[in-house]
């Protein structure tokens, strides 16, 4: 009798993880995964977002997970290259068994990943350090987008408030410092097309390769130009090597650059040199606890480094987790890409998520700050 009712449970074990087709799924758990930078010059942006994101689903996990289930994180280096990101996607969904994806980091390596790798698969990403319009386009015209979830602004929305505020100031020439890839590209395309509305256009353009601060040729073609402004589509390493390299020559002219440069890495890269940068900002910002997803946020940091890549992270991993409470209990992927898409106007503590069964841009939410006295961010 007792072997029959071990042989009994055992059964119902089998079946009970059996009945969990999905991958990543079980009766106690789902595993999400996760690529970003975590070495490399860009690697304090991924770690910003892992460790926020690791410290919330703790907070959840020990209040009972989702409909009972635990949340688990696997978190692959990519160091903000693109082969690195589509290998480890094809690994998160295919070794890994990740159930949904979150936090992905870049233009040209989310972009890549979603054509080749979670598209085909059906599987959705939630949130992506990128406004590139490529990640936006309509479903009718690449239908891996469908399991492309941003939440944050395009580019397209950055640029044009950062260009709104140049024009009304009555500057006119212009100039765009952009990285070549899919990232500078999409953000050079934003400030084209800004300035085409008010019927100008760059004055010069000066280009910087990925992972690199070599911007001598940059510097050389934009300061022909003496630019009133000049707005920087890079990263916080290239863009201090830039703001420098103009600052010795003698030009010194408006900075102002996007949300994916970091502010507080760029700042602690240029010092008092950072002065004066204008930024433009996609998620609230995270050191004023008025706003209650921010307030939220800080309860998880430790440490009280508040950054707005940790802030983004969180704002993210928020979204997952309201989609996974309501895809239910039969957790499936088909499931969670429904919820998600009913989260049209649903408001996550004064920061709103809109998805639909056709858009899949959570938000449009752009403000700009400015480093002030001490390389204090200002709004």
């Amino acid at each position: 009798m007792h072997v029959l009712k071990r042989l009994a449970a055992i059964g119902a074990m089998v079946i009970s993880t059996l009945s969990w087709a999905e991958p990543g799924v079980t009766d106690s758990s789902i595993t999400i995964g996760m690529s970003s930078p975590f070495s490399g010059p860009n690697g304090a942006y991924g770690v910003d977002m892992r460790q926020t994101i690791e410290a919330y689903f703790a907070q959840i996990n020990k209040g009972g997970g989702i409909n009972g289930r635990k949340l688990s994180l696997v978190a692959l280096d990519d160091g903000y290259e693109t082969e690195r990101a589509v290998a480890n996607t094809k690994s998160l969904i295919n070794e890994k068994n990740a159930f949904a994806l979150l936090a992905f980091y870049g233009s040209s390596p989310t972009t890549e990943a979603m054509n080749t790798v979670f598209g085909p698969a059906k599987v959705p990403l939630i949130g992506t350090i990128s406004g590139a319009g490529t990640l936006r386009e309509a479903m009718s015209s690449n239908p891996n987008t469908r399991y492309m979830f941003n939440v944050r602004a395009s580019y397209a929305d950055e640029t044009e408030v950062i260009v709104n505020q140049l024009v009304a100031l009555g500057l006119k020439n212009i100039a765009v410092f952009y990285q070549n890839d899919g990232f500078g590209k999409s953000g050079l395309e934003g400030v084209t097309s800004a300035l085409k509305k008010h019927n100008m256009a760059p004055s010069a353009v000066g280009t910087v390769e990925r992972n690199s601060v070599d911007v001598a040729k940059a510097v050389e073609a934009i300061a022909k130009a003496t630019p009133q402004a000049v707005v920087m589509v890079t990263l916080y390493k290239p863009t201090a090597a830039f703001v420098k390299a103009m600052k010795k020559i003698g030009q010194n002219p408006m900075l102002s650059t996007l949300s994916p440069v970091g502010a507080e890495q760029m700042v602690q890269e240029l010092g008092a040199d950072a002065r004066g940068i204008v930024v433009s900002q996609v998620v609230p910002y995270p050191w004023n606890n008025v706003v209650p997803v921010v307030r939220d946020y800080q309860k998880l940091s430790e440490k009280q480094q508040f950054t707005y890549y940790g802030l983004e992270g969180y704002i993210m991993a928020r979204t997952l987790v309201e989609g996974l409470k309501r895809a239910g209990k039969d957790l499936t992927r088909d499931k969670l890409v429904s919820a998600l898409e009913s989260l049209s106007n649903t408001d996550i503590g004064g920061y709103r998520i809109n998805y639909s069964a056709t858009a899949r841009q959570a938000s449009h939410f752009v403000e700009l700050t400015v480093v002030g006295p001490g390389g204090r961010l200002l709004k």
